[in-house]
């Protein structure tokens, strides 16, 4: 069953909260507090976002928690770390070359769509669904 906008949502939050927020303090240690803080808790987020669900069979710690995972649409595996890229750096691009619009285009069609799938998800051939044992 496909993981609809507000499970979506609480599992992005949990990973703010559980991992973005040491990532943070991980980049003050790193960088003494210097103005390029913001770039190294950048990296090490997108690095989180890009290499977990592919050495985790799709789950982040957020994903985890609330019971979904990402899978490939055409075999339901995992995804793979092109797959991972397609759905971060492509689609990251599209949303920034539609100044957001597109960011919240996708909101609606995770929220409006029966398959639940966002524009990342189309571009990566994603899908965000609950787990078989929940």
């Amino acid at each position: 069953m496909q993981a609809g906008f507000w499970v979506r949502l609480g599992a992005m939050l949990l990973d703010a909260l559980i991992v973005g927020l040491p990532l943070v303090i991980l980049s003050l240690l790193i960088t003494g507090g210097r103005p390029y803080e913001e770039y190294v808790t950048n990296i090490l987020s997108f690095l989180y976002s890009l290499l977990v669900p592919v050495f985790w069979s799709g789950y982040t710690v957020g994903k985890r928690i609330c019971g979904i995972k990402i899978r490939k649409v055409q075999d339901h595996s995992p995804p793979g770390i092109g797959t991972m890229l397609l759905r971060h750096v492509v689609a990251g691009i599209i949303y920034g070359l539609t100044f957001g619009i597109g960011t919240i285009i996708s909101a609606f069609m995770v929220g409006l769509r029966e398959d639940k799938r966002s524009i990342h998800d189309f571009i990566a051939g994603t899908e965000v669904v609950h787990d078989d044992f929940s």
